[in-house]
This record gives C-alpha cells, sequence and structure tokens, in this order.
C-alpha cells in the first residue's frame, strides 16, 4: 500500500519533534523524509571530517574511529519498528508531563552499520565491565542551571548481543542530521531512547550509570503491576490502523482496514480488528513470514451492512504471548503506552 505524499506532523519546533503520519506506516518502510523526529536537546552540527567516535573505558585497547574506518568494518542490515517511548502520550488520561506524542512517533526502517559487539570485542571488555555506556554530541538544560549530555547504557549481554549496530545508513542513505548524523546506536527491540544519536563515545564502565535518562527519566513510575524505577526497555506489543484514518468517509461497499504490528518481545502472530468499538472481533490477514523486529503488515476485508458511524480497534499478540490491554495504560511518566487506538470513520 502506498500513500501520496505527506509531511511530517510537528510537535514541537525547538527541539525538534515530529510524527510519521500514519498513513504512511502501510509501506513496508517508511520512506526516510516522513521517519519520525525525536530531539531533547537542539541538534548538535558535526563535522564529518573531524568527527571521532571514541571507545574506551574497561578495556585492554581503547580505540579511535573515524567514519571512513568505522565503515570499513563488517557490515550490517536490519529492518526494524524504531518508536519512541513517548508514543501514545497524548491518550493517556491525565496527560503526564513530556512531549505530546499522538500515535506517529513510529516508523519502520533499514540500517546499516557494523555490529556494536565486533568493535567492543576489539577493544576487549576488562572482568569487572557490566554496563556499556553511550555518549551522544547533544546536551542542554533539563531544569534550571543543570545541564546534561544525552546519554544511555545498555547492559553488558544486551551489547554484546547479535543484534545491536553502531549505524550510519538509514534506509540505504546515510544517516541525515535529525536521525543522528554521523553514527548512531540502534537496538532492534528496544524504545528509541537506546538509540543514542551524534554518537561520539563509548565507555564501558564498571558501575551502573545513573545519568538523568537513565535514572530519572525512561523508567516506569506508579504504574499498576509494575515495580517502581523498571527501566523502559523493550517495545511492548501494539498494532495500529494506517488506512482508512479517522474521520474518513467511505462509500457503501467492500472496505479493506490496514495497518501495521510489533513487538520488542518476539514476532507478531495475530491481529484482531473489530468494527464496533471492540465489542466483536475477527482475525485480520497476516502479510509476510514473522520477522523478529520487523513490523509486520495486516488487512481485513469489510463490509459494513449499513450506513452511519463506525468505530474501527485492532490488537496484536505477539510470540510470547504478550497482548494488548483493554485500554490505555498510565504511568507517571508516560511511557510504553500500547492501548488500542480506535479510528472512527463515516459509511455512506
Amino acid at each position: 500500500m502506498s500513500v501520496p505524499e505527506k509531511s511530517l506532523i510537528p510537535v514541537t519546533e525547538e527541539p525538534l519533534n515530529a510524527e510519521t503520519p500514519l498513513a504512511a506506516l502501510g509501506d513496508s518502510i517508511t520512506p526516510a523524509p516522513l521517519v519520525y523526529v525525536r530531539n531533547h536537546f537542539p541538534m548538535p552540527r558535526i563535522d564529518p571530517e573531524s568527527w571521532r567516535l571514541i571507545v574506551g573505558g574497561a578495556v585492554r585497547k581503547p580505540l579511535v574511529f573515524t567514519l571512513e574506518e568505522m565503515k570499513a568494518l563488517p557490515v550490517r542490515s536490519v529492518t526494524m519498528a524504531l518508536e519512541c517511548a513517548g508514543n501514545g502520550r497524548k491518550a493517556m488520561s491525565p496527560r503526564p508531563p513530556g512531549t505530546c506524542w499522538d500515535l506517529g512517533a513510529i516508523s519502520v526502517v533499514r540500517f546499516t552499520g557494523t555490529p556494536l559487539a565486533g568493535v567492543l570485542e576489539s577493544a576487549g571488555i576488562l572482568r569487572q565491565g557490566i554496563e556499556v555506556l553511550f555518549r551522544g554530541a547533544d546536551a542542554g538544560e533539563v531544569e534550571e542551571g543543570r545541564r546534561v549530555q544525552f546519554a544511555r547504557s545498555l547492559p553488558l549481554d544486551a551489547a554484546l548481543a547479535a543484534d545491536p549496530l553502531l549505524a550510519w545508513s538509514l534506509n540505504d542513505e546515510p544517516l541525515t542530521l535529525e536521525h543522528g548524523f554521523p553514527l548512531r546506536v540502534v537496538v532492534p527491540g528496544w524504545y528509541g531512547m537506546a538509540a543514542v544519536k551524534w554518537l561520539e563515545q563509548i565507555d564501558v564502565v564498571t558501575e551502573p550509570f545513573e545519568g538523568f535518562f537513565q535514572k530519572e527519566h525512561y523508567v516506569y513510575s506508579e504504574e499498576p503491576g509494575m515495580a517502581e524505577g523498571a527501566p523502559v526497555a523493550r517495545i511492548r506489543v501494539r498494532s495500529l490502523i494506517a488506512q482508512p484514518t479517522t474521520g474518513a468517509q467511505l462509500g457503501p461497499g467492500a472496505q479493506m482496514i490496514e495497518g501495521i504490528a510489533w513487538s520488542g518481545n518476539g514476532p507478531v502472530t495475530r491481529v484482531e480488528v473489530s468494527t464496533d468499538g471492540g465489542g466483536n472481533w475477527e482475525e485480520a490477514l497476516l502479510e509476510g513470514s514473522p520477522g523478529r523486529y520487523n513490523a509486520r503488515r495486516w488487512s481485513y476485508p469489510w463490509s459494513p451492512t449499513r450506513p452511519g458511524a463506525y468505530r474501527l480497534v485492532s490488537r496484536a499478540t505477539d510470540a510470547s504471548g504478550n497482548g494488548q490491554p483493554a485500554g490505555q495504560r498510565w504511568n507517571r511518566l508516560g511511557y510504553g503506552n500500547n492501548g488500542p487506538q480506535t479510528v472512527t470513520v463515516q459509511v455512506g
């Protein structure tokens, strides 16, 4: 399914944050100009000629790479769902603080880079190393008089897994500034806060990192059933309807409801659709073979029997047995809301 030319939906101007239009999610890969943008601070300007990636900390052999040296390392690509942890915050009630994302902080993208594990193994991790810390070139004030750099860490086992990449390409083109040029971390299956942009330093650390974006934000707080302060990590299972969109005026006769579904805990194995606001459910058709991190496209043929308003809802289940909740999740910081989307359309 292709969509007419559209543009990003602005959320904030400074720092720049913008959503993917939902209709664009029907494509197998979200076009690069429509990939959502998430920034915490103003975007840094980086000279690719003088840029260097420093790898240090608790390693046997500290390393320094130019961009060309990075690109000379073994290359791997991954197609994956990239989602902001705050996606869907706008639907929470009461609305938590933070960027007011609707549902478009999600894109399906293809990243190309070199496996992170290979770089860490070349540096030689010392026995006392327990986490890998990533520092971006972006920084700013998080409260009056408190300036921080965007930095996040991964547990050592997650950093050494086969999937994380140090990526220099998005959708087979060089990263643009808004997406982290010249290099970013990519952690398939994790929410986007782990994908540190404008990467300039990697350190193996011997104590748990307790920076602002690690311990004060990107944690679950006051969510029923969750341990207080549990870290935001893997993407919760979710589905979205890409077509039709809310407010659509549909003619009589056969219709096709289409969308995508994804999860960070295993391939999506089932999507169900309701055309009466969640009263009755029917199974949708899943396209393609399940991918570990890629979103799955789905479709549901529908023939409404009467004119009027209809409330369309979808819900997904992944291979680990996780399903979407019946309503919107809530927590104090507004993360991980994978509640069902409702699309209202008019027929006839």
